[in-house]
């Protein structure tokens, strides 16, 4: 049962940060996005222990932290990931629902003190969604073992909060289009086929995009924000 599970998000797990970090380090790995937060040592983890429990306030508040600790010059490619520990066997219907179950306590942990990014929608049936915590905007990547892309296949859940304003920032520097473009070259590649639901920042929903899997036309966002 749910209640019986250990929560220990402030224990150190150098291993599974080893693993993560060799994950994104290997050759075929097409994210160049997260390839530099890496390289710049610009990667915050959190450890969790269960993707089924909800998050711990320790994480609430790291994710707080990270936000405030943002700026508009702050150097660019910062992540915060979010390792789980457990479950390791996930299909990708039951990853995407604990996901989005978890980013829905998020939100409810959350909106007491922070209110939503005013820089993009509460809707995640919007083009202009993202996530927001700590009154800024996430694109959310998640990864989990029963993952059909390789490049979304960790050993465990994981999910990685990228920050909404560094896309814009890429995207005024005129830098964005080239990036993009590589990261879709490398991820066909590695596939032999192109990804279906990697769409242009901005021009499309990104909350069909956060779990990685190939979600049908009619598919609906669960998440609600208040």
């Amino acid at each position: 049962m749910q209640t019986s599970l250990r929560r220990e998000s402030d224990q150190p797990d150098k291993h599974q940060v080893a693993r993560f970090e060799q994950f994104v380090a290997d050759e075929a790995f097409p994210c160049v996005g997260a390839k530099s937060a890496l390289n710049r040592d610009q990667m915050v983890f959190r450890i969790e222990e269960d993707l089924r429990l909800a998050p711990s306030p320790a994480t609430v508040a790291a994710l707080q932290q990270f936000s405030q600790d943002y700026h508009h010059d702050s150097p660019l490619f910062q992540s915060l990931v979010v390792l789980f520990r457990r479950p390791v066997t996930l299909d990708e219907i039951g990853f995407e629902t604990l996901l989005w179950r978890y980013l829905q306590q998020l939100h409810e942990l959350d909106a007491p003190d922070y209110e939503w990014d005013a820089q993009v929608s509460k809707d995640p049936a919007s083009a202009n969604f993202s996530f927001s915590i700590g009154g800024r905007a996430y694109y959310v990547v998640g990864l989990h073992p029963g993952a059909s892309r390789t490049a979304r296949r960790f050993s465990t859940p994981a999910l990685v909060f990228n920050l909404h304003d560094q896309f814009e920032r890429l995207r005024r520097d005129g830098k964005y289009e080239s990036i993009r473009n590589a990261i879709i070259k490398r991820d066909t590649e590695l596939e032999g086929m192109r990804n279906p639901m990697l769409k242009t920042f901005g021009a499309h929903p990104e909350a069909p995009q956060y779990s990685g899997r190939a979600v049908e036309n009619n598919w609906k966002c669960p998440f609600h924000a208040r």
